[in-house]
């Protein structure tokens, strides 16, 4: 079984964001009030949201608790406004994340939240997979697995390892992507968190 290079990728230019400062806090800010909203009145009052945040996009909301993992659900594929898929994931994230007992009303005041905005899915040669810049998706038959791109940096993976348990989160074999049978599909993603929104 022939193995992928392990050298690491060249160093890419950081590419222009997509969304705004203000655009982030307004989306950080939706994904808390869908939580909190689960607890007390947070207002009938809907902001009005931009032609750009009404775009169907497909995002990750991912939920920490004093610096730890407690929450991460999203959506691959732009099935719903970016607004309301923050909302949805948001509140999903918090209450129903199987390998989390949902949030309480005092954990909620302290979550800190992590947005990642999803490009459309393309296929990919796994070659061509770049540690730090692509999340990948791998199919087969019912089996399906998605990590985001910042996993494998967070955990120091190389590609392949990248590659392979993206096989395990969808419940194969590692090595799976290598099957004519497998789908391997990626995305970049724009990622902004509460913590850049301090001072």
């Amino acid at each position: 079984m022939s193995k992928l290079s392990e050298s690491p990728p060249a160093k890419l230019a950081a590419p222009e964001p997509e969304f705004s400062r203000e655009e982030r806090r307004l989306l950080l800010h939706l994904a808390h009030r869908s939580i909190l909203s689960a607890f007390r009145e947070t207002g009938s009052a809907e902001p009005h949201f931009s032609a750009h945040l009404s775009e169907p996009r497909g995002v990750f909301t991912t939920l920490y608790l004093h610096q730890n993992l407690r929450g991460c659900v999203g959506y691959a594929h732009p099935i719903s406004p970016l607004h309301r898929a923050v909302a949805d994931s948001a509140r999903a994230a918090a209450f129903e994340d199987t390998r989390f007992w949902p949030v309480t009303e005092a954990e909620a005041v302290e979550l800190q939240v992590s947005l990642s905005v999803l490009s459309r899915l393309f296929p990919i040669a796994p070659e061509q997979v770049e540690v730090g810049r692509h999340g990948l998706v791998i199919s087969e038959s019912s089996r399906r697995g998605l990590l985001l791109p910042q996993v494998p940096v967070e955990l120091d993976w190389d590609r392949e390892t990248f590659l392979d348990q993206t096989c395990c989160k969808a419940g194969l074999r590692p090595g799976a992507w290598q099957k004519k049978e497998a789908t391997l599909e990626a995305f970049t993603a724009e990622v902004f968190s509460d913590a850049e929104m301090t001072p």
